[in-house]
């Protein structure tokens, strides 16, 4: 009787405590950055890191398909590609958010998707990051309020910066909706070339959906002043500092304040003036539009 009071225990435990598919995913992912990070210890060829790599993002990808199954949002494919760049962490686009990117084309629309669990667990281990400009709050609530989310989380070269928030109508049956105009850059100044991003939680999926502005957001003449007076002010510290053979840091560090002043001050009246131009509407039902596809209107 000892006997079988031991097997069905160690058959409940089992079943108890049996890995998730998450489980599984995280297990994987973490072994192959494990194997690659030892193979470049080992001074191995490019080649052979780009085959494994390789082949761990497509292990990784297959195993996030079977956790998410066919995306059904309106003008979206079903199947994705895994949002992950590269298993190492020497490369660009290592430790994205875990998920799958959906789009027609590279330069289109797009959403990547995952679950509250993954997010989770990837918002974790950004609250725990040794470097204070990485940290993330570990609620996803909070976390889709800062671009720096964006940033780290479908971005891989560049930052995401804000212009706006758009006032949305949250979708039924959606729990979190956050919907945002801005761009990606690696420096200071106007982004032309602006997105519009809605995130939004339903269920256990997590969205993050992705376009090109339509229309375009124009240029305002009142913000365009204030970034030109900015950089024109700029200009002249900076070259004070290169005429200093690059000695005269209060110059350098002067030229600098200029620029993010100028920066914040542009994104400041954007972010005024922008709702009252009659763009604003059109880019606001794109917003709209996306968040109502996400939630499966």
């Amino acid at each position: 009787m000892r006997l079988v009071w031991t097997l069905l225990f160690a058959l409940a435990s089992g079943v108890a405590f049996a890995a998730s598919p998450e489980d599984d995913y995280i297990a994987a992912r973490d072994k192959a950055i494990s194997d690659i990070s030892g193979l470049e210890s080992s001074n191995a060829q490019v080649e052979t890191l780009d085959v494994a790599n390789t082949k761990a993002l497509a292990d990784l990808e297959k195993r996030l398909s079977a956790i998410l199954g066919p995306l059904a949002v309106k003008d979206f494919p079903a199947t994705g590609t895994i949002n992950l760049q590269s298993l190492s962490a020497s490369d660009i686009g290592f430790g994205m958010l875990d998920g799958l990117r959906y789009a027609k084309s590279d330069e289109g629309p797009s959403i990547v998707a995952t679950t509250r669990g993954l997010a989770g667990r990837w918002l974790q281990s950004k609250a725990d990051e040794d470097d204070e400009s990485l940290r993330l709050p570990a609620g996803i609530d909070e976390a889709l309020k800062l671009d720096a989310f964006y940033t780290q989380a479908i971005g891989s070269d560049a930052a995401f910066v804000k212009t706006l928030d758009f006032p949305l109508k949250k979708p039924e049956g959606v729990d979190i909706v956050i919907a945002r105009l801005g761009g990606w850059t690696q420096d200071v100044g106007p982004i032309y070339d602006q997105q519009v991003v809605v995130a939004a939680v339903k269920g256990d999926r997590v969205l993050i959906a992705e376009a090109p502005a339509s229309p375009p957001v124009p240029k305002i003449a009142a913000c365009e002043a204030l970034w030109t007076a900015a950089d024109a002010a700029a200009q002249k510290f900076q070259e004070a500092y290169q005429g200093s053979d690059l000695k005269d840091q209060q110059a350098y560090d002067s030229a600098n304040a200029a620029w993010e002043k100028g920066d914040a001050d542009y994104r400041a009246c954007m972010g005024e003036r922008l709702p009252g131009d009659p763009a604003f509407p059109a880019l606001l039902v794109q917003a709209q539009q996306l968040a109502d596809h996400m939630a499966g209107k």
